[in-house]
Formats: structure tokens, sequence, C-alpha cells
């Protein structure tokens, strides 16, 4: 069955020609679905209801369902988890900010990447999103906070580049002028460092930000961290940063979570800026979220700025990522973990 809302505007139009259907129509269901964000056909009123009927019947609008939301008392920041049609769950927040509305995004149903600190891959990857299933977390947020959306990242469940062909058309449709058009530059994708899949998102020459989720400055500690630093090495991931740099003129961000007594020494943060300084990259310090299932506690205050005051005096532009839903279940995977744990338990207890 064809997901019409996957389709970006040039495939509408020949989709809409092969069923029959006038080009124009296709331009009006796009700007239905991508636009004025329709959760139904019935709300077309422009369209025929000859044509209403047969979407109705023969190609389901997909939509998400929220089945739990929390907001923080602190700042307004919403976490979504969503329902898929299949019954998967992915997560999504809503933060404001003085810049603008800001959205994390998911890109797949759990994760396969292992990374010792994060809740997203404690339940294993369930499957890929589609285009549509990404930009419709950005849709049903909109409609929920009745706001627009300045800027979206995928940061979310799931490793955006381990989804490469989805994640490219949903890029497209995103910030194409016929549907939201979100800046490029004011979209950032994260990935853990897959050095085959950076270096072909290089060649596509967008104008997005690359954030790398680089989390220690050394093969030895990243590879404790992160299991697909056996795959890749700092020196591999280093090469494809100056080739996405080279060929987009986007500076890189490094993503580095502090760890008490993993990462944050003195020694770490001299070797970290041998790496951002020679890659042009900006450093964006997070205090890891603690996860009851891994042993990791975050750095304490004092760590935290010395951390930051070492990589300044070198010449490197760092910045701490500022804690947004501190009272909620802030880090990645902790709603979907904690939901799926509640439903394991039910069915036990049954």
């Amino acid at each position: 069955m064809t997901d019409i809302k996957s389709l970006d505007f040039a495939q509408l139009k020949d989709w809409a020609v092969s069923l029959g259907e006038k080009p124009f129509r296709a331009k009006q269901l796009y700007d239905w679905m991508h636009v004025r964000l329709a959760e139904s056909y019935g709300q077309m009123s422009d369209l025929p209801l000859s044509l209403r009927e047969r979407l109705e019947r023969d190609f389901p609008l997909l939509t998400l369902t929220a089945v739990k939301k929390q907001v923080s008392a602190l700042d307004g920041t919403r976490k979504y988890l969503f329902a898929l049609p299949d019954g998967n769950l992915v997560e999504s927040v809503w933060m404001q900010y003085r810049h603008g509305n800001s959205v994390c995004i998911s890109s797949q149903a759990g994760c396969r990447m292992g990374c010792a600190f994060c809740a997203s891959t404690l339940d294993g990857l369930a499957r890929d999103l589609m285009p549509s299933e990404m930009l419709e977390q950005i849709y049903a947020i909109q409609r929920d906070t009745k706001e627009r959306v300045d800027n979206v990242v995928v940061m979310g469940t799931g490793e955006p580049l381990d989804n490469y062909e989805n994640l490219l058309v949903f890029l497209r449709m995103l910030t194409d002028e016929h549907g939201l058009h979100i800046s490029q530059r004011s979209v950032t994708v994260s990935t853990c460092g897959l050095v085959p899949q950076i270096c072909a998102l290089a060649k596509e020459k967008l104008q997005i930000t690359l954030a790398l989720s680089l989390h220690a400055a050394t093969d030895e500690k990243r590879c404790a961290l992160m299991p697909v630093a056996k795959r890749y090495s700092i020196r591999e991931l280093m090469d494809a940063c100056r080739i996405y740099h080279k060929e987009t003129g986007r500076r890189i961000t490094f993503e580095y979570s502090l760890i008490g007594g993993v990462n944050d020494s003195g020694e770490d943060a001299a070797l970290l800026s041998i790496l951002a300084r020679n890659t042009g990259s900006h450093v964006n310090l997070i205090p890891v979220n603690p996860v009851k299932e891994r042993p990791f506690v975050r750095s304490d205050r004092e760590r935290i700025e010395a951390f930051k005051n070492k990589l300044e005096k070198t010449g490197i532009n760092v910045t701490i990522r500022r804690e947004m839903g501190r009272d909620i279940d802030g880090a990645c995977g902790q709603l979907r973990h904690g939901h799926l744990n509640s439903e394991q338990r039910g069915e036990r207890g049954r």
C-alpha cells in the first residue's frame, strides 16, 4: 500500500496522474497534508467527495496518536510518546527557547547502536521509521501546541544515518517550499559516527548541521562507551568530518556527554581540544542523564566548568547544553523504555 505522506511533491504529482487525477489535485493534497496538517481526508474540503472517499478506502492517512505526554512544570518542555500504526512507540520532545520552538524527533523505533549510557538502545531496534512517521511527529506537536516549529533536531530514539534513505527524503520534504519549508540551517542531524553515511551525506551538500556523538577523545574510551567505535576509529571519524566540512562548508558539532570519573578529566579535555581544533568543530557539553539500568553518573558542576574552561583556553568554541525538562523523563529513550516495561509487568501480572 502506498504511504502517500512519504511521497515528495514531484512523486505525489506522478502518483495522482497515475490514478487519473489532474496534477493540481496533488498540490491541494500536499498542502493539506504538509502545510495545513490535516488529520483526515474529511477535512480536505476542496477535494471532490469521490476522491476523498477513494483515498480513505485505499490509502489510509498516517497520523500519530500520543499515548503519553509529560509537561515540565519548570520550563514547559513537553515530551511525547507516540504510537505508530503497527503499535511501535517513538519519543519526541518540544522545547521553547528565546530563538524559537525546537522539536527533537526519533528516526527509528528503538536503536541497535548499543551506546552504554543511553536508554534508547535498552530494548533494541524494532524498525526504521518512514519519512511520514518522522514528519508526523512534528505535525502532531504543532497541532497540540498550536505553535510553529522553528528548529528540528533528529536526535531522539534511533541512529538517523542507520535509516539513511528515509532520512534523506524526510530532510528534503521538511525543508521543501511546498511543505513546512523549515530552513536547512535550522535542522540538526545527530550520529554516533557511521563513517560511510557521513561521507555520503556530505555529497548531498545539504546545509544542515551535523552533530557527532563523540563522548570520548581516545579509541579505548570510546570503544568502552560506544560499540560503533570498534568499527570506525577516531582517525576515520575525523577524516569524515573534514570531508563533510569541505563539501558543505558547515561546521561539525561534537556532542560530548560528561560522565563522572569516566571522560571528564583534564587530560580528556586536552585530547578533545586537539580533535576539535583540527576539524574546526564546536563542542557541546552534555551533563549525562542518569539511567537506572546504567552505572554512570553525571559530572558535578565544578568539574563541568573546569572542563569547559580548559577547552576555551585552547580556543575551542564550547557550550554546555541547557537542561530542559529536568522534572520529566528527559533522557532519550526513558519514556519509551518505562512504558514498555510497565506493559510487560502488566502482562506478567495477568
